[in-house]
């Protein structure tokens, strides 16, 4: 089959499927309309190799195929490793509230009730794709590892979890009977909160979920956008709870933030489908933004030590070379290695050598303190940068260093003796700020002479050049 040739100024890619052609056509029309690309199809057979061809990033399903069902459909596009978070959306049969509990369910990403107007239908396009535009953008390479692990990727809807679920309305009496009909079904837990006094619900705990209720008035559609504005309850799932069938007031809370909504009244089985199903996806977002933070931190560490490596090491030492002093004293790179490091390692094993490196790093961590930063980049040797020091201050802090290696004994383990343990540090003069474009490995290879100077002088010795030159 030949490739089609996508114009990069559209939406996305938008999968169609449904056994009346001019379903499928009206749709196009709608879609197409929007800069949305469509690539359409008919059935279920064959789908599996359409999927792999388009990758699209959103799917609307009609409820029932001519051989299969949506639900068919979301486990296909499930059971494709790159296209797992791709949303599918069941179109069912307009006042069939039956089909739509059904498709819920079924783990359907949304249900909507077909004939839909433009506005609601692309509000909810528009929803869907920022939702998965957010899980792209915590996923690494292909999309199927989080940033920091390797194992495979878990499914994106897992089952739900027990979660704190808070019902924002307009009057008190809708909010308990809205919790009243929940709890008798629902494993999470409930509180209630007044539209008129969200400083209540915000100065609590952070909801996992919140249901606003949507009336003839802005006060819902603006408390979805605060909500959806503020650090706190930006990840926070909103499900916006309409009194009737009003497809612009859906079109809106959706646009304004809403992960979902329930159109037609509050009905107790769609809500809490909607809310088992969001709050499972919010799960897996968390649990990805969880990997990426983990994953970012232990890339500028050294596992061994706990100190930063070489990599955060390099960085830093650009951005302080970069920066004005706030004294007039300039910036100081420091390289410490530990003496005669080899023969512990000889004499007591790697394990033991390992633990030396360990306690030094702790050791020289807490003598630096706030005042710079410590890294282990490489083997036995360490740097040290201080964004802003006088000559006087960081040769007394180099010898506090060389003090609290050398003056306290390494406790190793299978010896019955402490061993001594002593380091060398070479460092450059304060340096006053760097212009661009000036490599800063010249102030290391000014510390490493300096170093090579303190080993040369019997070790155990602080040395320092005058000149980065």
């Amino acid at each position: 089959m030949q490739s089609t040739v996508i114009d990069m100024s559209v939406q996305g890619t938008i999968l169609v499927l449904d056994g009346t052609s001019t379903n499928r056509i009206m749709l196009k029309v709608q879609l197409t309309a929007a800069w949305y690309h469509v690539v359409q199809a008919e059935k279920l057979h064959g789908l599996a190799g359409l999927l792999s061809r388009t990758r699209p990033d959103l799917v609307l399903v009609a409820q029932t195929l001519p051989d299969g069902s949506a639900a068919d459909v979301k486990r296909l596009v499930m059971a494709h490793p790159e296209l797992a978070d791709v949303p599918v959306v069941a179109i069912a049969p307009q006042n069939d509230k039956a089909a739509r509990l059904q498709a819920l369910s079924d783990g359907l990403d949304d249900v909507l009730a077909a004939p839909f107007k433009d506005t609601l239908l692309l509000a909810r396009v528009r929803s869907l794709l920022r939702a998965r535009a957010d899980t792209q953008e915590l996923q690494l390479g292909d999309g199927s590892h989080p940033v920091g692990f390797a194992e495979p990727a878990t499914v994106l809807i897992m089952p739900s979890k027990s979660a704190h679920v808070a019902i924002l309305t307009q009057n008190s009496r809708i909010g308990t009977l809205w919790k009243t009909a929940l709890s008798e079904r629902s494993h999470h837990s409930l509180s209630t909160h007044a539209a008129s006094n969200m400083r209540a619900l915000l100065s609590g705990p952070v909801p996992d979920a919140i249901l606003v209720e949507i009336g003839t008035t802005a006060t819902g559609l603006n408390a979805l956008a605060d909500l959806k504005s503020r650090g706190s309850t930006r990840h926070t799932v909103l499900i916006a709870v309409l009194a009737d069938e009003n497809a612009t007031m859906a079109s809106e809370a959706l646009d304004r933030g809403a992960d979902a909504v329930c159109m037609g009244g509050f009905y107790v089985e769609e809500v809490q489908l909607h809310l088992d199903n969001q709050i499972a996806r919010k799960a897996r977002m968390d649990q990805m933004r969880a990997s990426l933070k983990r994953g970012l931190a232990e890339s500028w560490v050294d596992p061994l030590t706990g100190l930063h490596n070489r990599r955060y090491a390099m960085k830093a030492m650009d951005q302080m070379a970069r920066q004005p002093s706030r004294s007039g004293h300039g910036f100081v790179v420091m390289l410490a290695d530990l003496d005669h490091f080899k023969t512990i390692n000889d004499r007591f094993g790697q394990v033991s050598g390992d633990q030396v490196l360990t306690e030094a790093a702790k050791r020289m961590k807490r003598t630096v303190g706030a005042v710079g930063f410590v890294a282990r980049i490489g083997g036995e040797e360490f740097i040290i940068g201080l964004p802003d020091s006088s000559q006087e201050g960081a040769m007394d802090l180099a010898k506090t260093l060389r003090d609290c290696i050398s003056k306290a004994p390494f406790s190793l383990p299978d010896t019955s003796a402490a061993v001594p343990v002593t380091i060398s540090i070479g460092l450059t003069a304060p340096n006053p700020p760097l212009p661009l474009g000036d490599p800063v490995e010249r102030l290391l290879k000014s510390a490493d002479t300096a170093l090579y100077a303190a080993k040369k002088a019997g070790r155990n010795q602080v040395r320092i050049r005058q000149s980065a030159a």
